[in-house]
């Protein structure tokens, strides 16, 4: 079953997706950082963070940087010695550090923070408890730098993908090591002295969102998430349906999911429009995990517990796959991308239900949880206008009228 099943789609009311779900609540006083308010603009700035000392405690020091979301070009580094301290004090101040950095970029971005100490990212996710009385005035202060910027997330990556930070933190402790008060800054110049934005168009960049045609797995309603399953020869025709109907909507480029599915369905629309495709894995399908495959009812007999917890919390994730908001990311960082490359032309994107549904979802400005509110049949069309001085435009949605012939 692709996407959202349909037994999802009719149920009680959710509980409020906001809630956390883990090791407990959050330490009182010290509130969870929100999650990225849904009107806020695609992630812009990259923090990587890290700290450390040589003994725990011992002579302690932190590094961090910031990156162009888009382009993965360094901003922004900063380091510092800090004497004795443990790991943990040295990761909070890497962490409230490259926040600072961010803010000092553009203070309206949303930023992504990536840090390789797992406690970090789950307390100032809101997640764990937050103990220690060392930590407390670090994690408030944190959180202020935080609420000063459009939108703050955080994400674990392992230590070989903090390689940069962690190069800079190692440099700060081996000054403290060394009895050294040292500190490193390099930032972009300010933000009156850079170069200007291109001027602001009136001329959206549209997006025709072409589902995939019928696939052996959605005939049965079944999970089917990176699984790369054919077409059927009913999916086959529904994408020349769809292929004829968009031969005349001026299209200027095609993209595509990596899974065969939207590739092959992609392939009909350039066999009649002469327009190559081109593969952006950022719209792929969720990888479902334990799920794929099974339907609605046998995923929930086999994992009631986490099936629940998946209908109510954006971040839960089924067993070995991944959460809405992890996919609702790379979606974001890849319509970015696609807008960038594709500035003010109007391009099809063939995709799977979860990433069609997160693109209109944000369009709408509206909460997570619509998607359980949205029905997209197979091989329909969905258009935005994605506009730079204003916010987008849904201009239709699960077209299938070029099916009923």
């Amino acid at each position: 079953m692709p996407g959202l099943p349909p037994g999802a789609q009719h149920r009680r009311p959710e509980p409020d997706p906001g809630r956390g779900r883990g090791r407990g609540d959050p330490l009182r006083g010290v509130p969870a950082h929100p999650r990225p308010h849904p009107r806020v603009g695609p992630v812009k700035l990259i923090v990587e963070a890290d700290g450390g000392s040589r003994g725990n405690p011992g002579p302690a020091g932190y590094g961090a940087l910031v990156r162009d979301a888009l382009t993965g070009e360094v901003l922004a580094e900063v380091a510092e010695s800090i004497g004795m301290a443990t790991n943990n004090v040295a990761e909070y101040r890497g962490l409230i550090a490259g926040l600072t950095a961010a803010a000092g970029i553009d203070p309206s971005a949303r930023v992504e923070v990536r840090m390789d100490s797992k406690l970090v990212v789950e307390q100032m996710s809101g997640r764990w408890k937050i103990k220690h009385p060392d930590m407390i005035p670090l994690a408030l202060r944190a959180r202020e730098v935080a609420e000063g910027l459009g939108s703050v997330s955080y994400g674990w990556i392992p230590r070989n993908r903090n390689a940069h930070a962690d190069r800079l933190a190692n440099e700060a402790m081996d000054a403290a090591a060394r009895g050294e008060q040292w500190s490193r800054t390099t930032e972009e110049p300010p933000r009156e002295e850079a170069p200007g934005p291109p001027p602001v168009s009136s001329t959206p960049t549209r997006t025709v969102l072409l589902r995939h045609g019928e696939t052996p797995l959605s005939a049965e309603k079944r999970f089917a998430g990176t699984n790369d399953v054919p077409l059927t020869t009913t999916g086959l025709a529904q994408a020349r349906a769809a292929a004829l109907a968009l031969k005349d909507r001026g299209l200027e480029a095609i993209v595509a999911s990596p899974l065969a599915r939207c590739r092959d369905t992609a392939a009909e629309v350039a066999a009649v429009t002469g327009l190559d495709v081109r593969v952006e894995d950022g719209f792929r399908e969720t990888a479902f995990g334990d799920w794929e495959g099974l339907t609605f009812a046998e995923a929930g007999k086999g994992w009631p517990a986490e099936m629940k917890a998946w209908l109510a919390d954006p971040e839960a994730a089924p067993p070995g796959g991944e959460s809405f908001a992890q996919v609702s990311r790379r979606v974001r960082t890849a319509l970015d991308k696609l807008k960038v490359r594709e500035r003010q032309r109007t391009v099809l994107v063939v995709s799977h239900v979860t990433p069609i549904k997160l693109l209109v979802k944000d369009a709408l400005g509206a909460p997570m949880k619509a998607l359980y509110r949205m029905h997209l049949d197979v091989a329909s069309l969905t258009t935005i206008d994605w506009y730079a001085d204003g916010p987008a435009s849904l201009r239709s949605f699960n077209d299938a009228h070029h099916l009923e012939h």
